[in-house]
C-alpha cells in the first residue's frame, strides 16, 4: 500500500474573491495551503472556511502586503518550511480603485503597479528559484482581459495587467527546461468586490467558485493561457484588431 504524495501550495490573495475561491478548490483536490493576504481578519474566516469544508491536512495564514517587497523573499522561504515544499503557488491579489474620468492621480497608479504587478514579480521570482532547482512546479498568475488594451478607463490598471501577461510569459519561456509550468489567467467580469458599483455594461459574470473551477482545472492541463470564460477569448480576439481610432471612442 502507497502513501499519496502531499501536495502543496500558496495562494497569494486570499482573503475573497479569486484568491478564497481559489483556496477552497485546492483543498478540495488534497492540498495543504499556506494563505497570504493583507486583511488578517478576513484571512483567518477564509482559512477556517476552508477547514471546515476540506479534509486537508494543513492550512496555514501568512498576512502580508504584497506591496512590502523586502518581506517576500524571507516570508516565502518560511511558507515553503512551514510546508516540508511546495508545487504550486496562485498569485491572485489585486485591486482596482475607481478612477474619474478626469482623474490623473499617480499614488493610485502606484498602489495599482505595486499590487497587481510587483507583488507579482516578488513572489513569483521566488516560486521561479525554487521550482527552477526542483525541476518541476506550478505557476499561476491572476491578470484579465483589461491587459489586451489600453482602455481609457484606467491606464494603470491596463498597464500593470499587460505587464503581467508580459512577465508570466517571459517566466514561462525561462522555466520550460526545467519542467516548470506557468498559466497566465485573463478572466472577464467575476464577481468580486473589484466588480461593485461598476455592474453597469457588464456581461457574462460568473462567480469567483467558478473562475476558480476554470484556473485549477487549466493549470492542471499545463494549460499555457486560458480566458474564464473561455468565450472571452474571442473578445479578445476580436478587441485586439480594433484600429486606435475606433476604439478610443467605443471604450469607457
Amino acid at each position: 500500500m502507497t502513501t499519496e504524495e502531499p501536495r502543496r501550495a500558496i495562494v497569494v490573495g486570499a482573503s475573497s474573491g479569486i484568491g478564497a475561491a481559489v483556496a477552497h478548490e485546492l483543498a478540495a483536490r488534497g492540498y495543504d495551503l499556506g494563505l497570504v493576504a493583507r486583511r488578517t481578519e478576513l484571512l483567518a474566516e477564509v482559512a477556517g472556511s476552508v477547514r471546515n469544508a476540506h479534509a486537508t491536512r494543513t492550512v496555514e495564514v501568512y498576512p502580508h502586503d504584497v506591496r512590502s517587497l523586502s518581506e517576500v523573499r524571507g516570508l516565502f522561504d518560511q511558507i515553503v518550511e512551514d510546508l516540508h515544499g511546495l508545487d504550486w503557488i496562485v498569485y491572485a491579489a489585486g485591486v482596482m480603485p475607481r478612477i474619474e474620468p478626469e482623474e490623473y492621480e499617480t499614488g493610485k497608479d502606484r498602489e495599482i503597479v505595486e499590487v497587481n504587478l510587483l507583488g507579482a514579480m516578488a513572489w513569483l521570482n521566488e516560486a521561479a528559484r525554487w521550482f527552477a532547482a526542483a525541476r518541476k512546479g506550478t505557476i499561476v498568475g491572476v491578470s484579465s482581459m483589461a491587459g489586451e488594451r489600453g482602455r481609457r478607463g484606467n491606464p494603470a490598471y491596463c498597464s500593470a495587467k499587460a505587464g503581467l501577461n508580459t512577465y508570466l510569459e517571459s517566466l514561462r519561456n525561462r522555466l520550460s527546461r526545467y519542467g516548470v509550468h506557468v498559466l497566465t489567467v485573463k478572466p472577464g467580469f467575476v464577481r468580486t468586490a473589484m466588480l461593485e458599483g461598476r455592474e453597469g455594461g457588464t456581461f457574462w459574470v460568473i462567480s469567483p467558485e467558478e473562475a476558480a473551477r476554470r484556473i485549477v482545472r487549466a493549470a492542471a492541463r499545463r494549460r499555457k493561457t486560458v480566458f474564464v470564460p473561455t468565450r472571452w477569448g474571442l473578445v479578445a480576439a476580436v478587441v485586439r484588431v480594433i484600429p486606435s481610432f475606433v476604439f478610443r471612442r467605443i471604450e469607457v
